[in-house]
């Protein structure tokens, strides 16, 4: 694919029914899980792109025994019950967070001596605190770029660790990971949570997959308490297609007054990104469940206003409401979101930078943590994608509707959507 795709304008748009790859999210729980179990498991539905290869191949490379059918979106791999082959290893999570943060605490818990590189990228995004309370458990880390982040050596032995207390704020994904490797600990694990996302979306998806592999966490407030479980795990696993990627389709039944099916998303998915089917609904679309999956239709749509939301649980549609808000009746306002400028990129600068680009007024919006967009004209415009896939593919969609879009380096997708663009090219 070129460095600059041009998204042709859709004139006559057709019903949308689409198939979108496994969830990113379900994937990589997934594999830990699986690795942690006693069982030969495999998973179904798989997504392979470039977060779950860094997954699969840092597991490889840590000596797990893994068949891989991409054709059949399957992956097959023998759980070790908490043990890790090699214990001496190196391994690149390039800019996966979910590998990253997943995979740093089952090797400091397990024990051994390991290497572990990142992507530029990720060397950027928040390890911290983290790392800071591995270290206190008697994780010895040595930094090879700037302290407190990727890269870095690790060494690990027979660590004791019963209670930990964790700020989800910053990612709830250092909850997740304490979370699911704290069934290794002989005694189990507390886990005490904190900040704004105790009951996010992402934590509420980490205990739900527990469940169902078999480690029953129970609650106690916002502490969750692990029990130690040696004989645990399945033999088969379905991944859901992944809501998020949905949603970009979900979206274009408002933009372009369609009729859009994604096949088996439905309304009790485990994804936090659900919620934004709601949205949609509440800007004038019909969303009703039907057994292939929803269906969301905006043809009966008569107006579309802006709307006012809290994105805390399901930030990762900031950037497709954004897309849709130039073209509403009304400002929208977007609240609770201030973490997402610590993800792939500071995705607030990205989103303001990027519209305001194309001619349209937003702005800020400090009080709420969040931002106000104003509906407006758009300008020609080629759309800076910052290495973020979320940009890419949300931004995509103002240039199906006005034909004055270009999106640069679209190849970013790779980390969650390989196909993204020849997806849309089918719509045509």
């Amino acid at each position: 694919m070129d460095t600059l795709y041009r998204v042709k304008r859709i004139e006559n748009i057709k019903d949308i029914q689409i198939e979108v790859p496994g969830s990113k999210s379900i994937t990589n729980r997934a594999l830990l899980l699986a690795a942690l179990s006693d069982c030969r498991c495999r998973l179904k539905g798989v997504l392979f792109s470039d977060d779950s290869r860094a997954f699969l191949d840092s597991l490889k490379n840590l000596g797990f025994e893994i068949k891989i059918d991409e054709k059949e979106k399957t992956v097959e791999i023998q759980g070790m019950g908490g043990h890790i082959p090699n214990s001496h290893a190196s391994i690149n999570v390039r800019s996966a967070g979910t590998a990253a943060r997943f995979l740093t605490v089952m090797l400091a818990l397990a024990g051994g001596e390991y290497e572990l590189a990142a992507s530029s990228q990720m060397c950027k995004r928040p390890m911290q605190p983290l790392l800071d309370l591995l270290a206190e458990a008697g994780v010895e880390f040595t930094f090879h770029g700037e302290e407190g982040h990727f890269p870095f050596s690790m060494k690990s032995k027979d660590i004791e660790l019963k209670e930990v207390s964790i700020d989800t704020g910053v990612s709830s994904q250092f909850a997740s990971a304490l979370l699911m490797s704290g069934v290794m600990l002989k005694n189990g694990l507390r886990v005490n949570m904190s900040g704004d996302r105790t009951e996010g979306a992402y934590i509420k998806m980490t205990l739900s997959m527990m469940k169902q592999f078999g480690i029953n966490v129970s609650k106690e407030g916002t502490s969750c308490i692990v029990p130690h479980v040696s004989t645990f795990g399945l033999e088969e696993y379905q991944i859901e297609p992944d809501v998020s990627g949905a949603c970009y389709f979900y979206a274009m039944a408002s933009l372009l007054k369609t009729s859009v099916i994604v096949e088996n998303v439905h309304r009790d998915s485990l994804q936090g990104d659900i919620k934004f089917l709601e949205v949609l609904r509440d800007m004038g679309c019909e969303l009703t469940e039907q057994p292939n999956g929803v269906q969301l239709s905006g043809k009966n749509m008569k107006a579309c206003p802006g709307v006012e939301v809290s994105m805390k649980d399901f930030s990762d549609q900031t950037m497709t409401l954004a897309a849709l808000a130039p073209f509403a009746e009304s400002p929208t306002l977007i609240k609770n979101i201030g973490h997402i400028r610590f993800q792939e990129s500071d995705r607030i600068h990205a989103i303001l930078t990027e519209l305001r680009r194309m001619g349209i007024q937003c702005e800020e919006v400090p009080e709420e943590d969040g931002i106000r967009i104003f509906p407006g004209e758009i300008q020609q415009a080629e759309v800076e994608t910052y290495e973020d896939h979320r940009m890419a593919m949300a931004f995509s969609l103002i240039g199906l509707k006005t034909g004055k879009i270009a999106i640069k380096n679209p190849q970013c997708c790779r980390k969650t959507f390989e196909n993204y663009f020849e997806l849309l090219e089918t719509l045509y």
